[in-house]
């Protein structure tokens, strides 16, 4: 998949507010300072088409992007440390959940990990209560030009074994790097297929 065209919709609070219509929406999540924007902005070839920054929690709405006219790419707020009062962060978790459960044009969630640290168990639990809903997932390892690609693979193949503590199937995973721009082509072309597939039902 080629990106000719990539364009900020809106800003919602919550579910009820996002675009309508039934363009698929691919959503994008993880732990505050995962590199979710830089991602984004990687995958569209924008350099600031979502906000980058190194203060943790600066996403707290939900962010549609347009893609090639047929598709949302949603960037959502992250989940963990935000740097916002304890009844805010109630309230941003609920948003986050109600999307996820309740919007019916969302496709497949991409949840991100930082592949440099050991499997975190806010990580886990959040991807269990994932499966346990029935969400399509993505795993996306992020900032893999930081370690050895021995060491990467070390890293991921721990998480799987975590995970299959639990898991009789995993989900598919992507390596990327937004600084290298590995990775992209990996997931335009999932994204695509997925899209296709549902112009045939």
């Amino acid at each position: 998949m080629e990106i000719h065209a990539a364009e900020f919709i809106k800003s919602s609070t919550d579910y009820k507010g996002c675009p309508e219509g039934n363009f698929p929406e691919f959503a994008f999540i993880g732990r505050s300072n995962v590199g979710k924007s830089s991602l984004i902005n990687m995958l569209c070839q924008r350099k600031n088409l979502a906000l980058t920054s190194s203060k943790p929690g600066k996403t707290l709405l939900i962010n549609h992007f347009l893609i090639n006219k047929n598709w949302y790419l949603v960037d959502l707020p992250g989940y963990g440390f935000a740097q916002t009062g304890k009844e805010n962060r109630k309230k941003l978790i609920d948003n986050i959940n109600n999307y996820i459960l309740f919007r019916e044009q969302l496709t497949c969630l991409f949840v991100l990990i930082d592949v440099r640290h050991e499997p975190q168990k806010i990580d886990l639990e959040f991807m269990e209560w994932l499966g346990s809903n029935g969400i399509p997932f993505c795993i996306v390892f992020t900032k893999t030009d930081k370690l050895s690609a021995s060491k990467i693979d070390e890293n991921i193949e721990n998480y799987k074994q975590k995970m299959l503590e639990n898991w009789e199937q995993l989900p598919p995973f992507f390596k990327t790097s937004s600084h290298k721009k590995i990775g992209r082509e990996e997931i335009l072309n999932f994204i695509d297929k997925i899209i296709e597939s549902l112009k045939v039902q």
